[in-house]
């Protein structure tokens, strides 16, 4: 496994395991078949509705707690000081454990600030080692940024060959923030996993269209977490550290990028009204 070094001096593993949409039901299984392949990093959030099961699996692997990356997100209905600092505590809960590798903000509406000043607070209580956000946008997160006491360590943001993010990376590099890529396989879209280009660049190597893209995220220093159910899909997004793109390779995936999100904008003023009613 290859690492990055937080902006704090923790240390993460640049390929996790997510469990978007996993069902609760199968979220123990799925966690602990990842475990057994060698994942170490695992990735869940409120929203979810499947931390129960990742502490299922994280009590059950026979691993010590300190081997395992585990990261949450503390949804927009829990936002602001006291609903944040109350929920964060029913996750460790959840989670059967007594701190977090890593807490990030889920989404940037509802009150913030005052979620993160609860994890700052618990970020100096030594309860969470590592803290930061998902789905700010440069502007947002530049704002956060500036304010907050603990600097974000992590924005984790929709990232792959088809919005490769990089006005993003430039300003989150600028300040010593670590990208992460949620929807590496943009879910498929797009015809990810039959694109030509994916396809003829990865045969090369033996590996498929979705391990071409995830080594293209991984040597542009992005922390990725795919997720699948099917444990021979886990073992193939776990290989990837085997081969190299070239040059001329990551140039060519490169001319892939659109530069708009596939799934929402959070400009948008429709998608920030249903935002704003889940608040």
């Amino acid at each position: 496994m290859e690492y990055v070094t937080l902006n704090n001096g923790i240390k993460m593993p640049k390929l996790g395991y997510g469990v978007y949409q996993t069902p609760p039901e199968d979220t123990r299984r799925c966690v602990l078949e990842a475990i057994e392949i060698g994942y170490r990093s695992i990735d869940t959030a409120q929203a979810y509705n499947n931390e129960e099961g990742v502490g299922e699996a994280l009590a059950a692997c026979g691993l010590p707690r300190e081997e395992i990356f585990l990261t949450t997100k503390v949804w927009i209905s829990n936002a602001g000081y006291e609903k944040a600092r109350a929920s964060i505590e029913q996750s460790l809960k959840k989670l059967r454990t007594d701190y977090l590798d890593l807490l990030l903000i889920h989404q940037p509406f509802g009150d913030y600030y005052g979620t993160y000043r609860a994890m700052e607070e618990l970020y100096r209580e030594g309860r969470l080692r590592a803290i930061g956000v998902s789905n700010f946008g440069p502007d947002r997160y530049l704002d956060i940024q500036h304010f907050a006491r603990v600097k974000p360590a992590v924005n984790q943001v929709e990232t792959h060959v088809f919005q490769q993010q990089k006005t993003a990376r430039e300003y989150l590099k600028k300040y010593g923030c670590q990208i992460e890529s949620w929807g590496p396989f943009a879910e498929g879209r797009k015809d990810l996993f039959t694109n030509p280009v994916l396809t003829e660049i990865g045969a090369k190597y033996g590996k498929s269209a979705a391990q071409t893209a995830l080594r293209f995220l991984l040597q542009n220093d992005v922390v990725v977490i795919p997720k699948s159910v099917h444990r021979e899909r886990m073992q193939q997004n776990f290989d990837v550290f085997d081969f190299a793109l070239t040059p001329a390779d990551m140039a060519a995936i490169e001319a892939l990028d659109g530069g708009e999100s596939l799934f929402f904008s959070h400009y948008d003023p429709q998608t920030v009204e249903w935002f704003m009613s889940i608040v």
